[in-house]
């Protein structure tokens, strides 16, 4: 065999290497592994024990029980954390604000934000242009998105009459009366809505009085290749939406933010407004942020929590275990109040105002002084 042949060869090496190393850098840096200091293993501090494996379900097990019985590790840990972040904030009436990109649109996610929202568990929306514009397509036409590879050669890519003309309409109409594009565009999409209307995002947030803002940066979305498109009108219509953005964000504390398939134009307004809400003096305790994308390009935050997949998947299964732990705690909080017990409450959307805040109410910053909320709703 050859074999014999080869080891002599790279013995005679490593011998070599040895020799070399007594006379250069690494001299005397021979190791007394008998020194080693080991310790019991029921001493040693682990990361898993017994009680975080999984559980296999038994037949037809409800969905919590289901959850109950995941791995208490990693991406299930941080589903069983998020679901439970959200459905206390809904429980002790504190707000839950979701951030959208364009894909949770086109993957069909919309209806689980909007049962969220006539549920009152959801009290804000803050969309990037695609995500908006996706929304709008389906309301007024039943479908959106193209085959960009194909359609861009050609020079017929992201000419859609209806999309440009509805969406320079709603830029004109936001700057006229200071209410920002996501008021205007969920108008727009609950008027002229077709048989989309009812799975529409911006339409229902119109409908139920959620504001629901929109976040462009210029020359990235289709909409703005028509030259009906005035830019004034557009920034004057975003920059109020950021401003508005900034007011719901400034009433987090204790709240939830869903950053929900934008990996660039959102987690940077939110940035921002976050600032902006801490440069003011309000409090953002105990504030939960959460990414859930393909990627994770960004650290969610002291209490932050990270799901990586696919949002098809990912936001049905969230919006399941929210709406299963609301239930459950609406049930106790029944059996409560027959008691004569406060119970948890549902919030609702106000007119004028935002969900599960009557608005208009005046309280105090952080610094103690007293300032008046001005954050309207996006069916005023």
């Amino acid at each position: 065999m050859r074999t014999g042949a080869v080891f002599p060869r790279k013995g005679r090496l490593l011998s070599g290497i040895i020799r070399n190393q007594t006379s250069g850098p690494l001299a005397g840096t021979t190791l007394d592994f008998e020194r080693l200091r080991f310790e019991p293993l029921r001493l040693r501090p682990s990361k898993v024990r017994l009680e975080d494996l999984g559980r296999p379900s038994k037949p037809r097990p409800t969905l919590l029980e289901w959850l109950e019985g995941l791995p208490r590790q990693l991406g299930a840990a941080a589903l069983k954390r998020l679901a439970d972040a959200i459905a206390t904030a809904h429980r002790d009436g504190r707000p839950v604000l979701a951030a959208l990109g364009g894909h949770v649109i086109k993957t069909g996610c919309g209806p689980y934000l909007i049962d969220w929202m006539e549920r009152g568990i959801l009290g804000g929306l803050a969309l990037n242009g695609a995500a908006a514009i996706h929304d709008l397509e389906l309301a007024v036409a039943g479908h959106t998105s193209e085959d960009v590879g194909s359609r861009l050669l050609d020079g017929t890519f992201g000419f859609a009459a209806e999309t440009s003309e509805l969406f320079a309409r709603a830029c004109m109409f936001a700057a006229e009366t200071s209410r920002g594009l996501g008021h205007a565009l969920a108008q727009i999409a609950l008027e002229h809505g077709d048989a989309g209307r009812g799975t529409s995002v911006l339409a229902a947030a119109a409908r139920l009085g959620v504001p629901l803002t929109v976040h462009v940066a210029i020359g990235t979305d289709i909409v703005h290749m028509t030259p009906r498109l005035n830019g004034a009108s557009l920034g004057k219509a975003t920059l109020d939406d950021f401003r508005i953005l900034c007011g719901l964000v400034a009433r987090l504390e204790g709240g939830v933010w869903l950053n929900l398939g934008s990996a660039v134009v959102l987690p940077e307004v939110f940035l921002k407004a976050v600032s902006v809400a801490r440069n003011l003096g309000y409090s953002l305790e105990s504030l939960t942020t959460a990414n859930l994308d393909f990627d994770q390009k960004y650290r969610p935050g002291a209490q932050g929590i990270a799901l990586t997949g696919h949002h098809e998947l990912m936001i049905p299964l969230l919006h399941a275990v929210v709406v299963s732990m609301a239930g459950e705690a609406g049930e106790a909080g029944e059996a409560h109040e027959a008691h004569g017990l406060a119970g948890p409450h549902r919030r609702q959307a106000e007119p004028g105002g935002v969900a599960g805040d009557p608005g208009g109410q005046e309280t105090t910053d952080r610094r103690g002084e007293p300032f008046r909320d001005t954050v309207g709703g996006s069916s005023d």
